[in-house]
């Protein structure tokens, strides 16, 4: 059985290479520290909690996984949130990620589509004292209009096309990390940037493999 402080060495040491190919020179000591504060443990069963600090992607039911912690790293330094930042994250999932941004940020909007998991992962999240989060249940795809602009926005499972709805919904400045491809062998995870004069930047960063979006898209 691992600990938190052996997952940030994985974290580390997967991040010397990767971030070569993402451009980034390391992962933000902010969102290290993050990491190191939310107990991973306490977001998957019970079954797996021997393997809740493994640098590696575990099920949560309903054909659904906690991300690979390396992942949530990189995908949370891309985004970069800092306090004050309005934040959205589509597809609340096992709340991981969820809480590493809420350590990060003043107040958190995140949308589960699968209502079992929106209501488990509210509650777990309540009860680890996460309070800057707001919640809904609904297709993330189309975003959370009456909430935008948002300065950040990750989405946590993939898509064929990057969602339009949610490049409409970023700010000026405003930063988006998805995974993008049909299948799980032949996605990239790529940021695009909107700049102050709302003009998109896309880069392409590095393959990955996440479950597909659900919902009417």
């Amino acid at each position: 059985m691992g600990d938190v402080q052996g997952m940030l060495s994985d974290i580390q040491a997967e991040a010397n290479y990767a971030c070569r190919m993402s451009g980034l020179d390391h992962l933000n000591d902010h969102v290290l520290a993050a990491m190191g504060r939310v107990p991973r443990q306490r977001f998957v069963s019970k079954s797996l909690r021997p393997h809740a600090f493994d640098n590696s992607p575990l099920p949560i039911g309903k054909g659904q996984t906690i991300s690979q912690p390396f992942i949530v790293a990189l995908m949370t330094d891309l985004m970069a949130p800092k306090r004050g930042d309005n934040v959205l994250e589509v597809g609340t999932g096992s709340g991981y990620q969820t809480a590493v941004l809420a350590e990060l940020v003043d107040h958190l909007y995140s949308i589960e589509i699968i209502p079992e998991l929106a209501k488990k992962s509210r509650r777990r999240l309540e009860k680890e004292g996460y309070n800057n989060i707001s919640f809904q249940v609904g297709d993330g795809y189309y975003g959370w209009s009456d909430m935008a602009p948002f300065d950040a926005i990750i989405v946590t499972a993939a898509v064929e096309q990057i969602p339009h709805p949610l490049v409409e919904q970023l700010a000026p400045g405003g930063r988006l990390v998805l995974p993008v491809g049909e299948r799980s062998y032949s996605q990239d995870l790529i940021l695009v940037k909107k700049d102050p004069s709302g003009a998109i930047i896309k880069t392409r960063l590095l393959p990955v493999s996440f479950m597909p979006l659900s919902g009417s898209r």
